[in-house]
């Protein structure tokens, strides 16, 4: 009993220390106070329950093993997995997401990222080996019976917290799913305007989450549509790319064929006169040979013979 007791407060100290951190990193970013948390009181669950949590399993291994790696390991690990089960289901539930990681690197899915994740480790070291004794401390010297009132107190206020804000919420998701704009900003321009009607706990909601990102099934359909038009824009690119590989492979050989007859005509066009008028005179010695046969040739051939031969003797001699 004692143990639990201790387990609870220890999950509200820490919630209250986590809401505290995250008011001064948005006070710094927008120079502004800035409730966070979807809750209405200075509390923020999700810190408060890796801490318990981190306390719970370590306790557990505490007979087998307490050394300061261990304990970063669990809480990279534990408080990376809340953090990603938080970010999941409050996704699919409310149809919006609170904080967005995409940008940043070595990220899972936008949910984590090792930023964070380290931090978890180093802060489970300092919760477990630091935080914890003095926090032990300050409960034993409360008594039992003190700490239980306490603890009852703060769940009792802490569960009607809950109950209101998710009323809030729930009108979050019902401003969402009606919206007629196509896109997230454009939806978190209409919730923003729907809850600034609201009391003042409506409004602290639209506060707390400047930057949460609605996921709507319309935005959902949207990315789905222009999706869609890109790959049919990437397939017809690809079918005309092709087409035109195909077609330049059917005119290649054509090309190619008027390319060589081209160089064949500008080849003869440009050839001198004396150059075909010396290969029409030895194609005319080269049939001579093949036609004339001195064993058997008459009078008058071998007469005509002798005189090509001299006039090809005096040809061959002039050098003009």
């Amino acid at each position: 009993m004692d143990f639990t007791i201790n387990l609870i407060l220890v999950f509200f100290v820490f919630s209250f220390v986590g809401w505290c951190i995250e008011v001064t990193l948005k006070y710094r970013q927008f120079g502004r106070f800035i409730n966070r948390g979807f809750l209405i009181g200075p509390w923020l669950p999700i810190y408060g329950c890796g801490a318990a949590l981190i306390t719970l399993t370590v306790a557990g291994l505490t007979p087998v093993e307490r050394g300061i790696g261990t304990t970063f390991a669990i809480s990279l690990i534990v408080c990376g997995l809340i953090e990603y089960l938080a970010s999941y289901f409050m996704e699919k539930k409310f149809h919006a997401r609170w904080w967005d990681y995409s940008q940043k690197p070595m990220n899972l899915n936008g949910r984590v990222w090792i930023g964070n994740l380290i931090l978890f480790g180093i802060g489970g070291v300092a919760i477990i080996h630091i935080v914890n004794p003095i926090l032990y401390g300050l409960f034993d010297s409360l008594g039992l019976v003190s700490r239980e009132i306490i603890a009852g107190c703060l769940s009792v206020i802490f569960l009607a917290d809950y109950s209101v804000s998710h009323f809030v919420l729930k009108l979050v998701k019902i401003g969402v799913e009606s919206s007629e704009a196509d896109n997230t900003e454009a939806i978190s321009k209409d919730v923003k305007l729907l809850l600034s009607d609201r009391s003042i706990f409506y409004r602290r909601f639209a506060n707390a989450y400047p930057d949460v990102i609605y996921r709507t099934e319309k935005v959902k359909a949207r990315m789905e549509e222009i999706r869609l038009e890109t790959e049919k824009f990437r397939l017809e690119a690809e079918k005309r790319l092709d087409e035109l590989n195909q077609q330049y492979e059917k005119n290649k050989a054509e090309w190619d064929a008027s390319i060589r007859a081209g160089k064949e005509q500008l080849r003869e066009t440009l050839e001198p006169t004396g150059f075909i008028k010396s290969n029409l005179i030895e194609k005319q010695n080269q049939l001579i040979s093949l036609l004339y046969d001195e064993s058997t040739a008459t009078a008058p051939a071998k007469t005509l013979m002798s005189e090509i031969e001299h006039e090809r003797l005096r040809l061959e001699k002039r050098s003009w």
